[in-house]
């Protein structure tokens, strides 16, 4: 079980490591253009490669769905009674604690702990946090409602055309398909080491409650997944997954926006490096909990 932990972690921990010491040795790194190119590009190609040749049916997706708003609403419901009682702000703390990072750090051991039918997974609870999290996250952090700007947004394009192909049962023509899971292979690497960047260039200069919160939405997704996961009566891999998914630290994402909307963004940042720093602290148990 130790071998079966470690050789899930190390590759995690090898590419964060090596963006976290390029971004501290000061050598130039466009986060911008390799974060446009993951989102816009890599993912999209990722997630139309994978479900493509999955074996996930439409019914196997639907319920992936279910499990999902199921595991999302009891995180929010929780962190909105938490937050009530604390008097903490919501645009602030909300979509730290319902949106984890089911992309740089999920995905990668979602696919590294259960193989292609771990990533086929993966990537469709990673779509689900995608959309909601640039919908409703979106609106919570901006306070101006939802943008119709999300349905243009290539994750989402892709996304319609991955399960078309599933519904349909449509297979890509060799050729394409082998460009198109060759470009999607640049995510999972490019994902951990900007994962890695970007811890090196956040700086924490007042923790207060968002080292406490960090630790909650550890707490929190972990006991909201193994609730919906005991009481649907879900084993196995899609468990594993879940469990995984839903236990992640506080994603990049959620401190880009509470910095571009001015929502907190020191507490955020707090949230994402205590949140990340305590993940990998505690990766050895949550992987012990999800392997079967």
């Amino acid at each position: 079980m130790i071998a079966k932990i470690w050789a899930v972690m190390a590759p995690v921990l090898a590419c964060a490591g090596i963006g976290f010491f390029w971004g501290r040795s000061g050598r130039p790194f466009d986060m911008r253009m390799v974060t446009a190119l993951v989102t816009t590009v890599a993912t999209p190609c990722l997630i139309v490669a994978t479900l493509g040749k999955s074996d996930l049916d439409l019914a196997a997706l639907a319920r992936v769905t279910g499990l999902f708003l199921a595991v999302l609403t009891v995180t929010g419901l929780v962190a909105w009674l938490v937050l009530h009682l604390s008097g903490r702000p919501l645009r602030v703390f909300l979509p730290s604690m319902m949106f984890p990072n089911t992309g740089n750090m999920g995905l990668p051991l979602s696919m590294l702990a259960f193989g292609d039918h771990g990533l086929a997974l993966g990537l469709a609870w990673m779509m689900l946090t995608s959309v909601v999290q640039f919908s409703f996250g979106l609106a919570v952090v901006s306070g101006q409602g939802l943008s119709w700007k999300l349905f243009r947004h290539p994750i989402l394009v892709s996304v319609v055309i991955a399960v078309a192909m599933v519904l349909f049962q449509v297979r890509l023509p060799e050729w394409l398909f082998n460009s198109v899971a060759l470009i999607g292979d640049l995510t999972i690497p490019l994902m951990l080491i900007t994962l890695g960047v970007s811890l090196s260039q956040l700086r924490v200069r007042h923790a207060g409650p968002g080292a406490a919160f960090s630790v909650l939405r550890l707490v929190l997704g972990f006991a909201a997944a193994w609730l919906v996961c005991e009481l649907a009566g879900v084993d196995g891999v899609l468990r594993g997954v879940i469990l995984i998914q839903s236990t992640m630290p506080v994603a990049v994402f959620n401190y880009l926006l509470a910095q571009t909307y001015r929502q907190g963004p020191e507490e955020v940042a707090a949230m994402v490096v205590f949140s990340t720093l305590l993940s990998f602290l505690t990766l050895p148990l949550l992987l012990a909990v999800a392997l079967p």
